[in-house]
């Protein structure tokens, strides 16, 4: 079963290993990698070129990156405008934006992280969040957040930040801005206008760290700088409630969601949803392979 949304992957620099793409591949679910001009024929080495998008320079020209100080990198929000409105132009009501590092999808059940072999995981979640008229944005947890816990988790969270693998509405008034934690700063822009955003425990994403992966954001950002300025920009963005706090070594942004805990979901009224469970076609099967899929 496949995903009714469009998936769009913004890729820099890792045209030797694009994971996100691959373990796609592995799951039989189509996709399109959003790639800057001058990488076209690296990432045409390792991706079938009909899978790959050009990024249109004015989407780097055009971006906000929230601070005007002379800086010339943009970090991936222009390209993910331009998956935004490319899935407009293609007549879609929502699109899927997902990070370059991600190796593979899980679906959360008693307390297993079962990996997911098919897009059944993609059409549930989007099916869920069709029942509402209020979900401006959704998304899965990571999957080293989920686990080691006997306490159960709820199967989401609601109002609170989505981040690296995001299914969009495509009629909310927004667009990506920021050099850095633009899925922070889009989450808490629709929560403030009154939006509901959703996180799904249920599905999770397999999301490898940032800074242990050459190329992307640890080439232009990260490997020089460290984290103080990602984080102050999300204070300066959100002073209200957002504070600059050192933990662990390094500098964080501290969000405090409380005040959106009141942002209801609203169910589509007259909606009937039908009785029982739909497994989606998703069952258990022992597999040799640990590989994500």
């Amino acid at each position: 079963m496949m995903p009714s949304s469009p998936i769009y992957i913004p890729s820099k620099g890792r045209y030797e290993n694009p994971i996100t793409a691959k373990h796609l591949d592995l799951m039989n679910v189509p996709y399109q990698v959003i790639v800057e001009e001058q990488e076209f024929d690296l990432y045409a080495k390792s991706l079938d070129k009909d899978k790959l998008l050009v990024l249109p320079k004015k989407y780097l020209d055009e971006y906000d990156t929230f601070w005007n100080d002379n800086d010339s990198r943009k970090g991936p929000g222009g390209a993910r405008n331009y998956a935004w409105d490319h899935s407009i132009a293609q007549g879609h009501d929502k699109h899927w934006v997902m990070d370059d590092n991600i190796a593979g999808f899980c679906r959360f059940n008693r307390n297993e992280r079962i990996n997911c072999r098919s897009g059944s995981i993609f059409k549930a979640s989007e099916d869920f969040v069709d029942r509402y008229e209020n979900i401006a944005m959704s998304g899965f947890e990571y999957r080293f957040f989920a686990g080691g816990s006997r306490r159960k988790k709820p199967p989401y969270r609601l109002n609170t930040r989505i981040y690296s693998c995001n299914l969009i509405r495509n009629d909310v008034p927004y667009r990506w801005r920021g050099r850095y934690n633009e899925d922070t700063d889009l989450s808490l822009r629709m929560l403030k206008d009154g939006w509901a955003t959703l996180l799904f425990q249920a599905f999770l994403q397999n999301k490898l760290r940032t800074s242990t992966m050459r190329g992307g954001n640890s080439a232009e950002f990260y490997d020089g700088e460290g984290t103080k300025k990602k984080s102050q920009m999300l204070v300066d963005m959100h002073p209200e409630i957002t504070q600059l706090v050192f933990r662990y070594g390094r500098w964080h942004h501290e969000v405090d969601y409380s005040s959106f805990k009141d942002n209801p979901l609203k169910k589509i009224p007259g909606l009937e949803i039908p009785d029982g469970i739909n497994e989606y076609g998703m069952k258990l099967v022992k597999t040799r392979s640990k590989n994500y899929g």
